[in-house]
């Protein structure tokens, strides 16, 4: 439910294109991605900071943890650490993110983590046969401390 959307597999071509253009993990990329790896040292998934507005603030999160290491609190935990990244060393101010309706185990992660919900943008994505509304939230540094 991360894209919202079934995609084919991307061509040879496409995954080369995709790991060399974050491969170098630049700021001007737009994007910071890591990999989560349990205390086993084990991969369990990737994060990433995505859509920075430096001049704005405000930054999303993106994340996929694989299948089998699911509702074990590693999301949470990455997140967090990518938020205290985010408003303490870089100094940006906003969190914002969306969840697909239906998606409740993402949307229990930003409660979690005391996200916001700031409101719903109705029927926006179409997948799976129907529109679907996405659920918004948003977190800010002044919020983030408190908690």
């Amino acid at each position: 439910m991360l894209e919202c959307a079934v995609e084919s597999p991307p061509t040879h071509g496409e995954a080369k294109n995709f790991t060399e253009n974050f491969s170098d993990f630049s700021l001007a990329k737009g994007r910071i991605m890591f990999t989560i790896v349990n205390m086993d040292g084990e991969n369990v998934g990737g994060v990433n900071l995505n859509s920075i507005d430096e001049r704005n603030g405000t930054i999303s999160i993106g994340i996929q943890i694989d299948r089998d290491h699911r509702g074990k609190g590693y999301g949470t935990r990455a997140v967090r650490i990518l938020l205290k990244y985010a408003f303490f060393e870089r100094r940006l101010n906003k969190f914002n993110d969306s969840v697909l309706e239906g998606n409740e185990p993402s949307a229990a992660m930003m409660r979690k983590l005391e996200c916001i919900q700031e409101g719903v943008r109705r029927q926006v994505i179409y997948t799976d046969g129907k529109y679907q509304d996405l659920i918004l939230f948003g977190l800010t540094k002044d919020e983030f401390v408190e908690k």
